[in-house]
């Protein structure tokens, strides 16, 4: 216990896992959701951009989207046009250099990064005054809400009441193993192109890097970006020094808030350390639902895309019990 049962039931053009994760991303579009933005100063002196859909309610739900993710990401605008179906404020955290904007420092959001997370939560708590706080992790921005809240543990602000991770690669380096595959070229290509290039931005803002660009430039895999890359310009000794402090998996045990993780089994991007069903059972709070297919962030239910998804409705049907 809890091992949720299984309610996703996938079209039959979705049992590829391929197809259940490009369609989404690539076709779905929900042009209703509208954001007010938000510059928050961080106390490093960096910031993060804040998209805000309210309705003027006391409940938010608080957003992190995936790697290369953005508030305009279809999964988030779902979730937030869901919170705001029920009169709920809902606001999407844009990671440092993720809102159209280079972030200023020597530093780059990544898998583990809970201190702005943190950062926020408190904002939204003793400025905005939100009485209820859902969190809801998107792939790696679920692996910082899984991570968030075993760092807090007994801690954890009585604010947040729930937390619902989607697609979450609690291990890292078993996620970096799985991507680097050749049946996974197509997302490697995708994501290093914008790395790279956000990278190169990096440099130009910060001449003095010592870091060894060409190496970074010539990453075939997160292995080696992580390594020339990542890890150095975020403190870590290496790409396997960052993959071991940044994986959510050994945080699970010390989640003290009712916490769901669904993810699904022929996930492209998940490794087989990813399914953290003996932490489920051994968890008074965390629950874990497994789906044969769903592919990453996909659990496409309706093929009528612009309409509500599975995923939407379980999410707030775990934030609702």
């Amino acid at each position: 216990m809890p091992l949720n049962k299984n309610t996703y039931k996938a079209p039959f053009l979705m049992r590829s896992a391929h197809l259940n994760t490009i369609i989404p991303n690539q076709l779905r579009q929900i042009k209703e959701v509208k954001y007010n933005r938000h510059r928050l100063e961080l106390s490093d002196g960096d910031f993060v951009d804040l998209d805000f859909s309210v309705k003027n309610s006391n409940c938010i739900v608080l957003i992190l989207h995936g790697l290369e993710g953005d508030s305009s990401r279809a999964y988030a605008k779902g979730i937030v046009r869901q919170a705001n179906s029920k009169e709920w404020d809902a606001c999407v955290l844009n990671q440092r250099g993720c809102s159209g904007e280079p972030n200023r420092l020597l530093k780059s959001y990544h898998s583990g990064r809970t201190d702005d997370l943190k950062y926020v939560v408190n904002w939204l708590i003793t400025e905005k005054k939100y009485q209820t706080i859902y969190l809801a992790g998107i792939s790696i921005g679920g692996n910082m809400t899984l991570k968030y809240l075993g760092e807090e543990g007994v801690n954890t602000p009585s604010e947040i009441k729930a937390a619902v991770a989607i697609s979450v690669p609690v291990d890292l380096y078993s996620s970096v193993k799985e991507l680097a595959k050749k049946s996974n070229w197509i997302y490697m290509r995708r994501f290093l192109k914008t790395l790279k290039s956000k990278a190169i931005q990096k440099v130009e803002q910060h001449p003095s890097w010592n870091g060894n660009l060409p190496a970074v430039l010539q990453s075939k895999s997160f292995r080696d970006f992580d390594h020339n890359f990542t890890a150095p310009i975020n403190g870590f000794a290496s790409g396997e020094d960052y993959w071991t402090k940044n994986s959510s998996l050994p945080f699970i045990p010390s989640i003290k808030i009712p916490t769901l993780l669904i993810t699904s089994f022929d996930d492209p991007f998940l490794g087989p350390e990813c399914y953290p069903i003996k932490e489920a059972k051994e968890s008074k709070h965390f629950h874990l639902m497994t789906t044969e297919h769903g592919g990453h962030v996909g659990f496409v239910s309706n093929m009528r895309l612009t309409e509500k998804q599975w995923m939407e409705e379980e999410m707030f049907r775990f934030f609702q019990n």
